[in-house]
């Protein structure tokens, strides 16, 4: 034994027999408060004899018997392990006709001329000795039934030859088991192996089943090739009877084995230590079942209860224990065994009559630490008889813990299903019976969860980008977290292409083997969170391949294929393509697309096509690769199907007509020797056609045809095989000439001084040679009337579409003299103009004068120089100067009108204020009206003496002092005035604005009369009484009464009412009175020291 161990040792490595130490051993345990045995341990030494010797006899068989080659092991300890193999060491083959039985025998169902040979050699295998044991060869020798009957004949009449019968097929017998019944006991637990081996040609096959029930499931197996059931951890309820069935085509048998499921004892309820405390009661209960079912018997110390010494506080009642007010002598060890014919059970119970005051072995101040929301379990773990009892406090001075916020354990512990961090804090235990109290402080530390705050996102990237998942988190501030990036719940590959940074993973140039599930798990010391994501790397697909042409016909073929990989994203469309080789060799063209679930499209062919075919797939992300081109396919020759399109028939020249056409493309020709048959004739007055066959061209010209007539024109297609069906007409013309009339009866209305209305009479048709264009109108300026000046004449020309007889002529100038002639146009160009015809505008109103400058300032007087307007559009009559003072508050004064003869440029005002602004307005006038004005500014100089005498006051301190005053008070005025305004009293804003107004738009009284209407000359258009400029400074015109459709083409525009063409004769706007240049320039200094003055 060895020191200081209950573990024995029997060493036999030195000498002496595995024999002699052969027997049962039990260990005994004991003390002072008891004695505990162990369980019966069995020593048998292993064995491994030989077999003995036997003589074999051989085995002669005819073809198509069964045979059954016996072992017969030696029995050894453990029992062999059993296999057959011959004299090479090879193990012999097995199959559902030949196969090894649980008893280690070999079984044929039928033996097989093959099966014949001299080394059947049965093996036993001893693996605790580590030997194998040799049978003795067996011999086999089939005789088939042909060399079988030869031996037969020479031996018997011919009449016993007759009966002799070949190899025959035989139903199904068994083997093993025998009979029709057998029985098999297995114990609990352990596996249950039933065997049927059937004998039979054809060779039979096995079947199971379970009478009245089904074999278990998960726990049947079937081995042998069937022959063999298993079925493991058997239970009662796999009791009953179990039937084979060997079938062949001639029939069948079966075998009936019945199970019984037998059990050694197994616990129910274990006996368990007790401590009790003196004067305590308490039970030991040792429950156990079996079958059959198991006795139960006690022993005390070792000892049977029976003879053990008495104890008065016990009381043994079948498998219980009672113990009544126990004392400390009646500490001992219970042992409880529990056995039937099967087996036995054997537990040991200590019960410890013990008297101690509380102790607590969970270290002091012991430190927990849990996430918030998670339960936290704080220890106390105790001893004590008589059991302590167990009391919770939180913090120095707290009270008890009680209620349904805490769950308090048997063993002491007490827990919070869901700490909180208000939860954090020292809690103290308390454990005492009546011998005595102690207690035990723990600290609770309630942390934040981690979170992960912007988790990884679902990716489908493209082969060969970039890709990167993020990680943020969020986690208590004294945990240190670490993060790990997982791939498909691995390891990340060793690639230097995945880059892990602090909050992301990055993917770098993302191939296809990266596809899959990334994970980011952050793990803390009290908590692990983690989240996924799918990234998905998808690519153009790959090209179909596999491509196969079936059912030709002639018009129509069937082409197959198989797609190639998608990578990840749907192929949505295939794109067929054709290669014709005979006509364009390597120029492919679309043939037709089919869904992406298709892989088959009936293709329609054409006549005379050496088709070869390619397939392309789509998904989203682009086109794969073509196909390889499939096997070319020749159709047959044929007729043309169609003729040539865009067939026309244009002269180019006055005495021909070009018949052109679009030529069939190669496939389109359906055959060789494609030509075409071109046919004309002049419409409405030959009869017969007049036909040519021309080479595969696309034009003809057919010379000496009168100019432009129609001709009925047609282009058939035909080639080797014959013609196209019959084909459409046409028609054409010849070629055209230039007009040969000019229209006549041109007359010219003028509406006002800028647009005129042009008539004429049209030419007729068969002078115009071609197809009518439209006509155009030529028009130029001869002169202006009042200069009659002589300059380069630049024509005008308008041109209007188809048989028109009028236009309008816009955009002329007043007061000038034009002349216009019309001609016809077709398509080879213009005719002989008509006679020129003269017609004159009328005056209208002048633009405003070409400047205005202010000279030579006085005290007095400024002088005022002037130029003629740019465009007097009439004879001058007069200009018109109105003038008005301005003061320091830009207010406006009387306004002064003076009428200056046309001849004049230059003009002296006289008695004008000194220092004082002026503000001009003029303008040129016709006898038709005022023109545009135009505005200026200026100011009158100051007298020296006074200037002077106000720079010595202003040095003087009294002034300064009363300009001080003044200020003051203009400063308390102002703000009287606020008040009163924000209580709503009038303020002049509308007289102001009135005094600004520009005097040329202000109403005037009516009997005034001066500017009470407005009307012009040409229209009599009245303006309202009083009317106001709008805010855009423009004034707005009426529309005009001519439609723009009146007027040639590239004209787009509105007439003002004089009939002026805003579009080409745009004027610039003339400044208000109201907007002069005084927002420009600041009132002078000097200027407002007068006013106070």
């Amino acid at each position: 034994m060895k020191p200081n161990s209950g573990t024995l040792v029997i060493n036999i490595m030195n000498g002496g027999k595995a024999e002699a130490y052969e027997g049962v051993y039990q260990c005994t345990a004991r003390n002072e408060r008891g004695a505990a045995i162990s369980n019966n341990i069995v020593i048998r030494p292993s064995r491994s004899p030989l077999w003995t010797k036997e003589k074999l006899e051989p085995n002669q068989v005819r073809e198509g018997d069964s045979l059954v080659l016996h072992c017969r092991p030696p029995v050894g300890l453990p029992p062999p392990i059993i296999f057959w193999m011959d004299n090479a060491f090879q193990r012999l083959p097995q199959s559902e006709r030949v196969s090894q039985g649980l008893n280690g025998d070999l079984y044929f169902s039928n033996v097989q001329p093959e099966d014949t040979r001299e080394d059947y050699i049965c093996y036993a295998r001893f693996n605790h000795t580590q030997t194998i044991q040799q049978k003795q060869p067996i011999s086999v020798k089939v005789f088939p039934m042909d060399s079988l009957n030869d031996t037969i004949a020479a031996n018997l009449s011919d009449t016993d030859i007759y009966g002799a019968k070949p190899v025959t097929e035989r139903q199904p017998v068994l083997l093993t088991p025998t009979g029709s019944t057998s029985t098999k006991v297995e114990l609990r637990g352990n596996v249950l192996l039933l065997e049927c081996i059937a004998a039979g040609l054809p060779t039979p096959v096995i079947r199971w089943i379970k009478e009245g029930g089904e074999l278990p499931a998960n726990r049947t197996f079937f081995e042998n090739f069937k022959k063999t059931l298993k079925i493991i951890d058997v239970s009662e309820a796999d009791s009953g009877n179990y039937k084979c069935i060997a079938r062949n085509t001639l029939g069948s048998a079966h075998h009936v084995i019945s199970v019984t499921v037998k059990a050694a004892p197994y616990w129910i309820t274990a006996p368990r230590n007790l401590v009790l405390s003196p004067g305590e009661d308490g039970t030991l209960i040792c429950r156990a079942n079996g079958n059959p079912k198991p006795n139960i018997s006690w022993l005390a110390n070792g000892v049977p209860i029976a003879i053990a010494p008495e104890d008065p506080s016990r009381k043994v009642d079948g498998d219980t224990i009672i113990f009544s007010h126990v004392q400390e002598r009646s500490s001992s060890v219970y042992q409880c065994n529990a056995s039937n014919e099967y087996g036995y059970l054997l537990a040991n119970a200590f019960v410890n009559v013990l008297a101690e005051p509380p102790r607590i072995l969970t270290p002091p101040n012991k430190l927990y630490q849990v996430i918030t929301d998670n339960p936290a379990l704080l220890d106390c773990a105790y001893f004590g008889s008589p059991k302590p009892e167990i009391e919770w406090f939180k913090g120095v001075k707290g009270s008890i813990l009680r209620g349904n916020e805490y769950i308090f354990h048997d063993n002491g512990t007490l827990e919070i299903p869901v700490a909180q961090k208000d939860s954090t804090g020292t809690y103290t235990c308390v454990a005492r019976n009546e011998l005595g109290k102690i207690q035990n402080e723990v600290q609770l530390e309630v942390k934040d969860p981690t979170m992960i705050i912007k988790q990884p996102e679902y990716k489908v990237i493209q082969r060969y980008s970039h890709v990167s998942f993020e990680c943020i988190i969020k986690h208590d501030s004294t945990l240190l977290p670490t993060v790990i990036w997982l791939k498909d719940n691995n390891e990340l590959p060793d690639d230097e292409r995945f880059l892990v940074g602090k909050d992301n993973l990055t993917i770098m140039n993302v191939t296809d083997k990266d596809d899959g599930t990334y994970t980011c798990i952050v793990n803390t010391t009290l908590d692990s969170v983690s989240a996924s994501a799918v990234l998905t790397v998808v690519a153009r697909p790959n090209p179909p391949f596999d491509l196969e042409l079936t059912g030709q016909l002639e018009r129509s073929v069937e082409l197959s294929w198989v797609p190639g990989d998608e990578n990840n994203s749907p192929i949505t469309t295939f794109v067929i393509e054709y290669e014709d080789g005979l006509h364009e060799p390597g120029v492919w063209h679309l043939q037709t697309e089919v869904p992406g679930t298709q892989t088959t499209v009936q293709l329609k062919l054409s006549p005379y096509v050496n088709y070869s075919f390619r397939v392309i797939a789509v998904n989203e992300i682009g086109r794969s690769q073509p196909s390889e081109p499939s096997e070319q396919y020749l159709t047959k020759s044929a007729n043309p199907d169609e003729n040539p399109s865009n067939v026309q028939g244009i002269g180019s020249v006055p005495d021909n007509l070009v018949i052109t056409w679009e030529s069939l493309k190669g496939f389109q020709s359906n055959g060789p020797g494609l030509q075409y048959k071109v046919s004309w004739r002049q419409k409405d007055f030959d009869d017969e056609w007049t036909s040519v066959i021309v080479a595969n061209v696309s034009k003809y010209i057919v010379s000496g045809t009168p100019t432009f007539v129609p001709y009925e024109i047609k282009v058939q297609a035909l080639n080797d095989l014959g013609y196209a069906p019959e084909p459409s007409e046409v028609i054409g013309h010849s070629g055209e000439d230039l007009p040969m009339v000019a229209p006549g009866n041109v007359q010219v209305h003028v509406i006002n001084s800028t647009l005129a209305k042009v008539h004429w009479d049209p030419v007729p048709l068969k002078t115009v040679r071609g197809h009518l264009q439209g006509y155009k109108v030529y028009y130029w300026k001869v002169q202006s009337l009042p200069r009659r000046s002589r300059r380069h004449i630049e024509k005008k020309i308008l041109t209007f579409r188809g048989n028109k007889t009028f236009g309008m002529l816009p955009g002329l100038e007043p007061y000038s003299s034009y002349k216009l002639n019309v001609r016809v146009v077709n398509g080879k160009g213009e005719g002989p103009a008509s006679p020129d015809k003269v017609f004159k505008t009328p005056e209208g109103v002048p633009s405003s004068p070409s400047f205005l400058k202010i000279t030579n300032p006085t005290l007095d007087s400024l002088t005022l120089e002037w130029g003629s307007p740019t465009h007097p559009n009439g004879v001058l009559t007069s200009y018109i100067l109105k003038f008005q003072p301005i003061n320091n508050t830009h207010e406006l004064g009387p306004l002064i009108e003076i009428r200056i003869p046309a001849n004049e440029s230059s003009l002296i005002l006289k008695n004008l204020n000194y220092s004082t602004r002026y503000k001009f307005y003029f303008n040129a006038q016709t006898s038709v009206g005022s023109g545009s004005q135009i505005t200026e500014e200026a100011v009158t100089i100051m007298d020296e003496a006074m200037a002077s005498r106000q720079v010595d006051i202003a040095t003087q301190g009294w002034f300064i002092g009363l300009m001080c005053a003044v200020a003051l008070l203009i400063l308390i005025l102002l703000i009287v005035c606020f008040i009163r305004r924000n209580k709503g009293g009038k303020y002049p804003v509308k007289e102001k604005e009135d005094a600004h107004a520009d005097p040329e738009i202000q109403p005037m009284k009516e009997d005034d009369g001066t500017f009470g209407e407005y009307s012009d000359a040409e229209d009599h258009k009245p303006l309202k009484k009083g009317s106001r400029t709008p805010s855009d400074r423009t004034v707005k015109k009426e529309d005009s009464d001519d439609s723009l459709v009146d007027y040639g083409e590239g004209v787009n525009g509105q007439f003002n009412e004089d009939g002026s063409f805003i579009g080409q004769y745009s004027g610039k706007k003339e400044k208000e009175p109201a907007e002069g240049n005084e927002s420009s320039e600041a009132p002078s200094p000097v200027n407002a020291m007068n006013s106070f003055v």
